[in-house]
């Protein structure tokens, strides 16, 4: 796509250092990609909400949200007293929602959360459709032959791109099935990393297949390969031309990150939504307040 052509020019032009001059250089062609696409593109969050009744896996415990309280006094910071208020969380595994697996959640001498580069932040995102094998087969496993299938239309995958595998499992989220679900077969993904050399592959179920022994999920983690679980929204991304933006928290020693992904998509994609479209600075102002409700378990504006 055009759109993935324009960021590619002028990224290249960044990779000269040296100089005071050539930094300054870098840093205007830096933002003048910004001002000539990313700020004209289109945003679409790929990202559940973190809340209390969230699916997760059935060995897991449930998460429960609090309000934070003041050690000094025992009570919960209020607005009135405190002039803010803040929240606590009783988190029981890093493993939920929209996530990114830390190789070291099954082998100890790869990397933790907090050992992820920060060169994962902005990727190619390739999306192959699986959906329609899924409508008639709740279980289907994306296989080798669908990678083909995609890129036969489009092209062969971009070295060091994520690949979502699309599913459309998360269009009923909450009400999900955790242990019947859209799988990946192992040979899907160690073609995806040997064959396309990939950074990470995701897909929407919390897990990657349904065998006993987590065989893919384990291949992947145990040679040194992260993977996103939790994806959502990838009915509204095309299968080429996107970025993936990817931020999430450094737990020290974490096996697993709670994580935001955003695709970053061409201007006159339809969905998704332009920088500045929406308010920003300041961000808007509800008409209703933000207060704790004791019976949701959480702060809701009703």
């Amino acid at each position: 796509m055009h759109f993935l052509n324009v960021a590619t020019v002028v990224f290249a032009g960044l990779l000269a250092t040296g100089s005071a001059e050539q930094a300054h250089a870098g840093q205007s062609r830096l933002w003048s990609a910004y001002d000539s696409v990313l700020s004209n593109a289109k945003y679409i969050d790929l990202t559940h909400t973190i809340e209390p009744a969230m699916p997760i896996w059935r060995g897991f415990g449930n998460i429960t949200f609090s309000q934070a309280v003041n050690k000094l006094t025992g009570k919960p910071f209020a607005y009135t007293k405190d002039l803010f208020v803040a929240n606590a969380y009783q988190l029981t595994t890093d493993q939920m929602g929209t996530q990114l697996d830390a190789p070291a959640h099954f082998n100890p001498y790869f990397a933790a959360s907090d050992e992820i580069p920060a060169t994962f932040a902005l990727r190619k995102l390739v999306v192959i459709d699986v959906s329609n094998k899924v409508a008639t087969n709740s279980s289907y496993a994306a296989t080798v032959d669908d990678v083909l299938e995609w890129e036969a239309k489009h092209g062969r995958i971009p070295q060091r791109s994520v690949v979502f595998v699309r599913s459309d499992w998360s269009k009923t989220w909450p009400s999900v099935d955790t242990d019947v679900f859209p799988q990946v077969l192992l040979e899907t993904v160690q073609f995806l990393h040997l064959q396309r050399s990939i950074l990470f592959h995701g897909h929407e179920p919390l897990d990657t297949d349904m065998t006993s022994d987590f065989a893919s999920e384990r291949w992947l983690l145990t040679h040194g390969y992260a993977q996103a679980e939790g994806v959502t929204n990838l009915h509204m991304v095309p299968p080429t031309g996107c970025l993936l933006s990817t931020g999430f928290p450094k737990f020290l020693g974490g096996t697993g990150n709670y994580v935001r992904f955003v695709a970053v998509c061409p201007p006159d994609w339809p969905q998704g939504i332009l920088p500045g479209s929406t308010p920003e600075a300041p961000l808007p102002e509800y008409k209703n307040a933000l207060v704790w409700n004791s019976q949701k378990g959480h702060r809701s504006r009703s």
